[in-house]
């Protein structure tokens, strides 16, 4: 990555930790020093090496864990509201952002409509007998990353899972305990809030998935 598209990185990644809103572009190019130009270039550059996801407008869709629309998560602090790219995301925000180490977690059921809530910390896994159900492998995720996202969701049960699966015609996914999603978004994002950040290579993820109790195919093993 280029010092400018890591700059404009850190500036909008930042911004959504703090507010829980995507910047404008005046912004970001006030805060680096760019011109308005160069921070939209940026921006693509940032899309296309998979940082942010945008929408056919160009806008801010999702930037990992936080979204800029319902993904059916909200995710409430003590000073900032955002909206939770999807399970995996909404649980990792506290574990990213330093001045909220915990959140109130909120979402419905997709099979049934019942509502759920968890309060997320850093230091210990929330109770609930509730399942994610993760439809599409991580292979595949960047695919269409807005679809992945919106269909990493939660589920009262695994009951509810299969009624949902039968009326969507999806296959099954992934599905496991709330306990595992806490590990798997406990330390996912480390570093995202700093400079410079440095993805996972494949073989590194597959190792991290295995270490919270994932593995299989679906998880890239």
């Amino acid at each position: 990555m280029t010092d400018r598209d890591e700059s404009v990185r850190l500036a909008i990644y930042r911004a959504l930790a703090r507010t829980g809103q995507p910047p404008t572009v005046g912004a970001v190019a006030r805060d680096t020093g760019l011109d308005r130009a160069a921070v939209e270039d940026a921006i693509e550059a940032l899309a296309a090496a998979r940082h942010l996801a945008l929408d056919a407008d160009r806008h801010i869709v999702l930037a990992h864990p936080f979204a800029t629309r319902n993904f059916g998560f909200s995710v409430m602090g003590e000073r900032t509201l955002w909206w939770g790219g999807c399970a995996w995301d909404s649980f990792a925000i506290p574990h990213l952002v330093p001045d909220e180490p915990s959140a109130l977690v909120a979402t419905t059921c997709p099979a049934c409509g019942a509502p759920h809530a968890w309060v997320v910390t850093r230091t210990e896994e929330p109770a609930g007998e509730q399942v994610a159900h993760f439809l599409v492998p991580v292979s595949r995720a960047w695919d269409d990353v807005v679809h992945t996202c919106a269909h990493q969701r939660i589920f009262c049960s695994p009951s509810c899972v299969d009624d949902w699966l039968r009326r969507s015609g999806h296959e099954r996914g992934a599905v496991f305990g709330i306990g595992i999603l806490w590990r798997l978004a406990s330390r996912w994002y480390e570093g995202r809030l700093d400079t410079p950040y440095r993805r996972r290579e494949p073989s590194e993820a597959a190792a991290y998935f295995a270490s919270v109790g994932l593995t299989g195919p679906f998880w890239g093993q």
